[in-house]
């Protein structure tokens, strides 16, 4: 896991009603504890046996935590939803559903998943995000074509951000 990686973690714990994280891999366990106290999240890295050797990682997240509103907050994390449309001036924008590298296609010899002016239709792959060593694929939600690509390949995305502008057929 990059530092870029972790520093996403953070934000995105920080951001959310979680209190505490953990994340295990076969060469990291990863914990991260909010304390939801006003304290800044606090990251505990520990590495496996067999793991190459790495030193530990320091981290110093700049957000500031504020105690959380008054509303329901959950005991584990939620998986992030699909791509929400959002519509402007009669167009439909696709947004990320995760933080993450957006590739337009399954590899760098590969024809990109879709392209300005083509169709597509509801559960068609149009893109890839690739977040903590996982390549998601992501699929429409709606039917249309496409009218802007609004991210270049091989970019960091954040949760929500914009992908593609789709007329709607």
């Amino acid at each position: 896991m990059t530092l870029k990686e972790l520093q996403e973690l953070i934000r995105f714990v920080s951001r959310s009603n979680v209190n505490e994280v953990e994340l295990e891999t076969k060469d990291v366990k990863l914990v991260i504890k909010t304390g939801r106290s006003g304290g800044q999240p606090i990251a505990e890295t520990q590495y496996l046996t067999g793991a190459p050797a790495m030193p530990p990682v320091q981290v110093q997240p700049t957000v500031q935590m504020s105690p959380a509103p008054e509303t329901h907050i959950a005991s584990t994390p939620t998986p992030p939803a699909e791509p929400t449309p959002q519509h402007e001036a009669g167009r439909i924008t696709i947004k990320s559903p995760m933080i993450g590298t957006f590739y337009r296609s399954s590899g760098p010899d590969k024809p990109a998943f879709v392209n300005v002016g083509d169709k597509i239709e509801k559960g068609k792959v149009i893109c890839i995000i690739e977040a903590m060593k996982l390549f998601n694929e992501i699929e429409s939600e709606v039917t249309g074509t496409i009218v802007k690509v609004l991210v270049n390949d091989a970019s960091p995305v954040e949760f929500d951000q914009p992908l593609f502008l789709v007329e709607p057929s």
